[in-house]
């Protein structure tokens, strides 16, 4: 396994990475909110990736993991910034996104900051747009006056301690939106999705392949997976995406 190394970035963010492989395409792999990149599914495709001797970057957002900063200082820019910088500080070359949940939205917008980098993606429960979807549209009028009078709010989680969303984070978001604009694919997409995942539901994975638009994209359901996607058919199933991705060029 890789070991931990940091770079600092044009923000002035350290930003904690592992990097391994010299194979191209690159394989990047982008989080969750408030996970790591010690997570099940970054460690296992790192893995993978080494064994077949694939270029594999996995990194932690500012605010997250090793990285510099606290969680409730960041937003989707910062991150989006964090995910920028890592990409043009530590890649060449064609890319591979795969990202998850929140890091299916920080895929979605890399697509749209550096389309000519990419070369394929595989999201796995995309959260596109959930500051402004999903919390914003069910928070109570008390919840929306706490962003204003103190700032933020705490919401709970199925998969978390309770975290802190803030003012910043909602209004950042919204400068931040990819399903109100085209989303133009030219490179292979695969998108998967549990059935049984509480924190991003089916109906977001249909609204984002319908909306998206691309000549070689597939919406893949697995009837009783949660948002964890971490069992030995969810990651074989992961590895098997990003192979078929990859044989499209």
């Amino acid at each position: 396994m890789s070991t931990t190394q940091f770079f600092d970035s044009p923000q002035g963010r350290r930003i904690a990475y592992h990097k391994s492989g010299t194979t191209q395409p690159t394989i990047v792999f982008l989080g969750g909110l408030k996970s790591d990149m010690e997570g099940t599914k970054a460690v296992h495709l790192e893995e993978w990736a080494q064994a077949r001797g694939q270029a594999f970057l996995r990194f932690d957002y500012s605010g997250h993991g090793e990285s510099s900063g606290t969680f409730e200082e960041g937003c989707i820019g910062d991150w989006h910034e964090d995910t920028l910088a890592a990409v043009e500080a530590l890649t060449t070359g064609p890319l591979i996104v795969v990202g998850s949940s929140m890091g299916g939205w920080q895929a979605l917008l890399l697509a749209r900051a550096i389309p000519e980098r990419i070369a394929g993606m595989v999201t796995i429960a995309a959260a596109p747009d959930f500051t402004e979807d999903s919390y914003w549209a069910s928070f109570t009028e008390t919840q929306k006056e706490a962003l204003d009078t103190v700032g933020h709010v705490e919401l709970p989680s199925d998969y978390m301690d309770p975290f802190v969303i803030t003012k910043r984070m909602i209004e950042d978001g919204r400068t931040r939106l990819v399903l109100r604009a085209p989303l133009v694919f030219d490179f292979p997409v695969r998108f998967l999705q549990g059935t049984e995942d509480t924190a991003v539901s089916t109906e977001t994975a249909i609204r984002l392949l319908n909306h998206a638009e691309g000549a070689d994209m597939r919406l893949t359901l697995v009837k009783g997976a949660d948002h964890r996607f971490s069992d030995a058919d969810c990651l074989s199933l992961i590895e098997k995406s990003i192979e078929k991705v990859m044989a499209r060029l």
